[in-house]
């Protein structure tokens, strides 16, 4: 009901909405978002082009509630699935092949785990030059299939399989099980070992951990163009620390070790290594590689990449081209970051590029790379543009921001950019042509490119597409627009429908985008859709992320926007705002937080809800809440320790309340070695501040996080409670640091809901 004073309040409960709004109740979104793991199920994604343009592969489930991937491919107009999971399990042919989805090795578990996987099955595939042979692992076991025709094979292998490749020629397949690398041949089924961990601690060709999640590279080998050689990296954590989780729900369970090197700590030692693969299948018998030891019988060694590893720490990117290996290098302090190219007969390096910056270097997806004359495809900052320079020549305008580069086909370059912050487009560079945008419309965009073939996949406003475009005349295209079964077809020429088979969400995200305060920020306002301006106030719930990577203020629906919308639909206008800090306006833009994380993303946020409050008189500055997660818990927490005058409550899920808890790369990339800046870290960081709480916090953990530790939670609830300050604690058992659980996900809506509002009822 509508109180006198006009305003949407009542204690403990709902504001309840009018009758029509009823009959479209919001009750079941919560349900929704968690059965579809965020809306991503049923939605194709990681596409591959073959180098003849004419085979799409990718990867989709069978619905928006299915969580089993599939392995697909698109060839002549049609869509065929290559590996099905469920059909593999109900086989009898399949036998011990493990096709279901069962028990993961522990390296497979943790690499979904770096890239926030929440589907099962097929959810990763590499293919041969030619897309004809495609390889998956299911369960560890290895699945082979090819592209013309057939059913896939299981082939064994030496032991569980993490992350299988298959060489240029299709002949051989490289995979990674137990810490050792082994090429098995898919003619007789030899497998041999090929590198041989020396120790506990040792690895070869996996990525370590900040590499998976604060670098972005999720490999640790790469084939040579002529499937004669690997380029192999090894890692030794024996020298990192360690960090035991343990599930407190089931204590008959061993704690986890995790090398972790916490910033300011040693990191893994990694390096690189040439290891030679007979041309005629895999290595002789001569077994293991030794540190200097043969590797094939006709006498080729390993040969090891020099660089200057003391001085230049990180591997950040690796590659093989028709030019050699190539591969960047960055300082322990982020500041240099350097391009190599590699002498794969002796190992030595020569340096091609240097990047510094008086801040850090920014790694930028899929660069370095080269074109087929061998020019050099980089990324240069200026304090208002992240342009694109090919061979020398910087190729973008002023103001257009480079995200990431898709692919690289001849002298064109492939890459997402974006003119304004709330949108990423697809763009092609090529000498004759000059600068072309091949994406249109509101949206976040990407690629994937090959043989005069593109496909444009991505978010708009109305949901999830994926474009094919062919330049061939026999070649037809082929698009998704939207999802869901009541999703018409689209056609353009002889194009068909590849079908995204993703659930339209219950609640639809209807946004107000602003421009907020001085500093422009790019904001979204999203109201209840029952509540009419003028008819009172509502409470206002802030829910932004804030910090580096990643934007939420954008012109798309996604999972976050639907997340806001149906907040607001149980009674709260939500404001998203992207500060300082946040990806898309520039370097000088993201480097405004170097040494201090915390002032500039608290001044954007209470700068947004003042200036959104100016102009909306309906939004309640008497009852402000804040939530989020991750970076953006962090920033929670510390809305109401520092601002208890503007947050009234805050819901913080997964916050780094001490920096120093947190990972070498990421963090001392924007604060420095805590030896040498303690001050950075003190600033940014919510532990020692504890005393200062004077509002409702609620704290969410899940206990088998292995990204922001327990610890960060237990120690901050500590210190309160040490101070006397009441606040609460939700403890998740089982859950990482992206939650996976249905049930956990659906209620921690409700329960985040139900702790802000009667937070605020209080208030």
């Amino acid at each position: 009901m509508t109180p006198a004073d006009g305003s949407f309040r009542s204690p403990g409960a709902a504001p309840e909405a009018p009758a029509a709004f009823a009959d479209r109740s919001s009750a079941a979104f919560p349900g929704q978002y968690a059965r579809t793991r965020r809306f991503s199920l049923g939605v194709p994604r990681q596409f591959g082009v073959s180098p003849d343009g004419r085979r799409v592969l990718f990867v989709r489930t069978g619905g928006g509630s299915d969580p089993v991937g599939r392995l697909w491919v698109y060839e002549g107009g049609t869509e065929r699935v290559l590996i099905d999971p469920v059909a593999l399990r109900a086989d009898p042919a399949a036998g011990t092949a493990k096709a279901a989805e069962g028990r993961l090795p522990e390296a497979e578990r943790v690499r979904r785990e770096r890239a926030r996987e929440y589907s099962t099955g097929v959810v990763a595939y590499a293919a041969d030059a030619a897309a004809r042979v495609v390889t998956c692992a299911l369960s560890g076991a290895l699945w082979v299939v090819r592209t013309d025709g057939g059913a896939p094979v299981h082939v064994p292998a030496a032991g569980p399989v993490v992350d299988p490749r298959p060489s240029p020629d299709g002949r051989l397949v490289a995979y990674v099980s137990g810490g050792s690398l082994h090429v098995i041949a898919l003619e007789d089924g030899r497998d041999r070992p090929l590198a041989a961990p020396e120790g506990p601690d040792v690895t070869y060709g996996l990525p370590e951990y900040v590499a998976a999640e604060s670098m972005g590279r999720s490999r640790g080998y790469w084939w040579a163009p002529d499937g004669r050689h690997l380029l192999v990296a090894r890692v030794d954590t024996s020298g990192v620390e360690r960090r035991y989780l343990s599930d407190p729900a089931h204590p008959e369970r061993p704690p986890r070790a995790v090398a972790y090197p916490s910033a300011g700590t040693a990191n893994a030692e990694v390096s690189l290594h040439i290891l030679p693969v007979t041309a005629s299948g895999p290595v002789p018998a001569s077994g293991p590689v030794a540190p200097s030891g043969p590797v094939a019988a006709s006498g080729e060694r390993r040969v090891d990449v020099a660089w200057d590893r003391a001085t230049y720490t990180y591997l950040v990117s690796a590659g093989w081209d028709n030019h050699g290996p190539l591969i960047g290098v960055q300082t322990r302090d982020q500041r240099t970051l350097r391009t190599l190219a590699v002498d794969p007969g002796t190992g030595a390096t020569r340096t091609l590029h240097e990047r510094t910056d008086p801040a850090w270097t920014e790694i930028v997806p899929g660069t370095p790379a080269r074109t087929a004359s061998g020019a050099l495809v980089l990324p240069e900052d200026t304090p208002g543009t992240r342009h694109l320079n090919v061979g020398g020549t910087t190729v973008t305008p002023p103001g257009l921001q480079v995200r990431e580069v898709v692919a690289v086909e001849g002298e064109q370059v492939w890459f997402t950019a974006g003119e304004e912050p709330t949108a990423v487009h697809v763009w092609r560079w090529a000498p004759a042509d000059g600068l072309a945008r091949l994406s249109e419309g509101p949206g976040l965009f990407t690629a994937a490119a090959g043989g005069g073939t593109v496909v444009l996949s991505g978010l708009t406003p109305e949901g999830p597409v994926a474009e094919v475009r062919s330049s061939g005349p026999d070649r037809p295209v082929a698009c998704v627009r939207g999802s869901g079964p009541d999703t018409a077809d689209v056609t353009i020429g002889t194009a068909r429908t590849i079908a995204s088979l993703g659930e339209n969400p219950v609640v639809t995200p209807r946004p107000e985008h602003l421009l907020l305060g001085r500093r422009e920020l790019r904001a979204a306002l999203y109201l209840p859709s029952w509540y009419e301006p003028g008819r009172g106030t509502l409470p206002v719930l802030l829910s932004p992320y804030g910090g580096p990577g990643i934007q939420l203020a954008v012109r798309a629906r996604t999972w976050f926007a639907c997340v806001a919308q149906w907040f607001a639909e149980e009674g709260f206008a939500v404001l998203v705002a992207d500060g300082r800090g946040t990806p898309g306006r520039g370097p000088a833009w993201e480097k405004a937080v170097h040494g201090d994380q915390l002032t500039p993303a608290l001044e954007d946020q209470t700068d947004a809800l003042h200036a959104a409050a100016a102009r909306f008189a309906y939004l309640d500055l008497s009852r402000v809440a804040i939530r989020g997660w991750s970076f953006g818990g962090f920033l929670a927490a510390a809305a109401v320790l520092h601002r208890p005058d503007v947050f009234h409550a805050a819901a913080a899920g997964a916050a780094p309340t001490d920096q120093r808890l947190y990972d070498t790369h990421w963090k001392e990339r924007y604060l420095g070695h805590p030896r040498e800046t303690p001050d950075h870290y003190a600033r940014s960081s919510l532990v020692g501040h504890g005393h200062l709480l004077r509002r409702p916090l609620l704290l969410v953990q899940g206990l088998a996080d292995d990204n922001v530790a327990p610890a960060h939670t237990l120690r901050f609830s500590a210190e309160l409670l040490a101070a006397g300050r009441p606040h609460s604690v939700l403890p998740l058992p089982g859950a990482g640091h992206a939650p996976a659980d249905p049930a956990v996900n659906e209620n921690l809506l409700r329960f985040e809901r139900d702790f802000l509002r009667s937070a605020l009822d209080k208030n």
